[in-house]
């Protein structure tokens, strides 16, 4: 049966998807609402996970376990690393990354987690291609962009760091909760995508532009997911 499990990690980044749904139960677990119903009259349960990895990986487990969810989209917003993506702008995943895994002593590559065999994690193509096709209807006038999603538990507002994830990692965006969602999607062979919306430029400004921009960033991923859903079912 599809399912799809829709994350952010702050409430204003669901809010707006929650008012749009058909609810039929809320479900506490981990401290988290699980919003169980229809969006568009497709399958979801919608739940904000809280900032960070833990957070995030605790919740898409949750979500595989309780709630059999058969796909993952996780929207929210992030800071950019890439200079064609400017504040209000949509970065669609084509993989993620965790830039604060470093086991470099025993020859892997930064980032990758050891025994994996890989540095990142892949999203869904079909679920990629979907969410570019949505955010061309609904935002027609926002860019998107598929690219790479760096995650670590740090809000990036400093121009050295966001240099040395660029250069190291070659991301678009940099943001808390992507890559543990990713892996976390990988480890129980669900697809996933994650969508972001540029908040902040991730450098010295980012402390005064994230509070500006924030919500509306947040209200064009919600309703980029919101379109997307209607394509989503097989």
């Amino acid at each position: 049966m599809f399912k799809a499990g829709i994350i952010g990690a702050m409430e204003l980044e669901v809010e707006e998807l929650k008012k749009e749904m058909t609810l039929s139960a809320v479900v506490k677990k981990a401290r988290m609402d699980f919003f169980e119903g229809t969006l568009n009259n497709v399958p979801v349960v919608i739940v904000r996970c809280g900032i960070g990895k833990v957070n995030a990986a605790l919740c898409v487990q949750i979500l595989v376990d309780e709630f059999k969810v058969s796909h993952i989209i996780n929207t929210g917003v992030a800071g950019s690393l890439n200079a064609r993506l400017d504040i209000g702008d949509i970065l669609v995943s084509k993989d993620a990354l965790h830039h604060d895994m470093d086991v470099t002593i025993f020859g892997y590559q930064p980032g990758e987690v050891p025994q994996m065999g890989f540095q990142a994690f892949e999203a869904d193509t079909r679920l990629t291609a979907l969410a570019m096709e949505a955010c061309r209807k609904v935002n027609p006038d926002i860019h998107v962009m598929s690219g790479r999603v760096v995650s670590g538990d740090q809000f990036i507002s400093s121009k050295e760091i966001k240099d040395r994830l660029i250069t190291q990692f070659r991301g678009d965006c940099a943001e808390m909760e992507g890559a543990a969602i990713a892996h976390g999607a990988y480890l129980n062979s669900v697809p996933f995508v994650i969508i972001r919306a540029i908040s902040d430029k991730a450098d010295d400004s980012a402390e005064m532009d994230y509070p500006a921009f924030e919500a509306a960033a947040a209200r064009h991923s919600a309703a980029l997911v919101k379109e997307m859903i209607q394509g989503i079912l097989p």
